[in-house]
């Protein structure tokens, strides 16, 4: 019987590019790896929008989809 091999790492695509990143972390780890302050940008997780408040508890599972982008404000 296979079973499979622990990996340290997971794979996303950020930004439509392939991405590693340590198992375990959090939307507010690959911001911070990256240098994006908090108020830098505004995130979604396959295809669903994540707010500030929510990074530190979303964990990036291997295939996940992240966007970051500009928040548009006004009217």
């Amino acid at each position: 019987m296979n079973t499979p091999l622990a990996t340290d790492h997971v794979r996303i695509t950020l930004d439509g590019q392939a991405h590693d990143l340590p198992a375990g972390s959090s939307l507010a780890d690959l911001l911070a790896s990256l240098g994006h302050g908090e108020d830098a940008v505004a995130t979604a997780v396959n295809q669903s929008f994540v707010p500030r408040s929510q990074r530190a508890t979303t964990l990036l599972r291997p295939g996940d989809q992240v966007l970051f982008f500009q928040a548009i404000v006004g009217g």
